[in-house]
């Protein structure tokens, strides 16, 4: 996506539109239907209620437990992310209502380190489950992740098992959790929390795998099939439940939490 004098070149089809005509869209090309990625922010003004969001889990920041460098230092790495993202962490929860049913929402941001998943998205999740819990409200979480934070090590791997706690006491509880998976949600995410869900949502054309095709063909020596990991081939296979286009997710989502409530 490239920006020129206001206006916007689909990175699918690359068709140039008015800036004001690709937002009023919801970030979505008129022309293919490409569903751009959009900041945790933005995908909350679309989603909840107008000021019915309400942050927990606030002011928990991540600690370089390894004092860890590649070409940066990951404290670096850390300040660049807040600065670019304006968020704490790669994923923000919160209490909120979606036409008026009350939800525990959890929102991934790609934007911050790839949305990698690392000690505190994992405690963010707890957090989130144990307000779902407690308030015995629906967990609705939209994940978008390259997976485990490399720079955390074994500590970003064991986030996978705690969230799969953590979603588990949800479920024994007998309160609905829906995912919505976004572009991309691969990795630790996609074989944690993200897969869990009773219902599973994918926005279209958004990549849905452990490993991604790049990998796949550097460990298979082979080219996988072109739409490897998409929602449509996870969707006939069984993975996903349904494919909503944005527009259209808020209403999906009511319709689910009245089916639920």
């Amino acid at each position: 996506m490239t920006e020129d004098m206001g206006k916007f070149k689909c990175k699918s089809c690359s068709k140039e539109m008015e800036n004001e005509i690709f937002v009023l869209n919801m970030w979505v090309c008129p022309y293919c239907n490409y569903h751009h990625s959009i900041n945790a922010g933005d995908r909350l003004r679309i989603t909840v209620d107008e000021n019915s969001f309400v942050e927990i889990g606030k002011n928990i920041d991540s600690i370089d437990f390894l004092n860890f460098y590649d070409t940066r230092a990951y404290s670096t790495r850390l300040k660049e992310a807040k600065l670019k993202t304006g968020m704490d962490e790669a994923i923000m929860v919160g209490e909120a209502k979606i036409e008026g049913i009350d939800v525990a929402i959890g929102i991934m941001n790609f934007g911050f380190m790839g949305g990698s998943m690392g000690s505190v998205v994992g405690e963010k999740i707890k957090i989130l489950s144990d307000c779902s819990i407690e308030k015995k409200i629906p967990l609705v979480v939209f994940c978008a992740s390259g997976g485990a934070r490399m720079q955390e090590g074994a500590i970003s791997l064991m986030q996978m098992a705690k969230t799969v706690s953590c979603i588990n006491r949800v479920k024994e509880n007998r309160i609905p959790y829906i995912s919505v998976i976004t572009n991309p949600t691969s990795g630790g995410v996609s074989a944690s929390f993200a897969t869990l869900a009773d219902i599973i949502i994918a926005e279209p054309n958004s990549l849905f795998c452990f490993a991604g095709p790049r990998v796949i063909k550097q460990t298979i020596k082979k080219n996988p099939p072109s739409d490897f990991g998409s929602a449509e081939r996870n969707l006939i296979n069984g993975q996903i439940d349904m494919i909503v286009n944005r527009s259209d997710l808020k209403k999906i989502l009511t319709s689910i939490l009245e089916l639920f409530r």
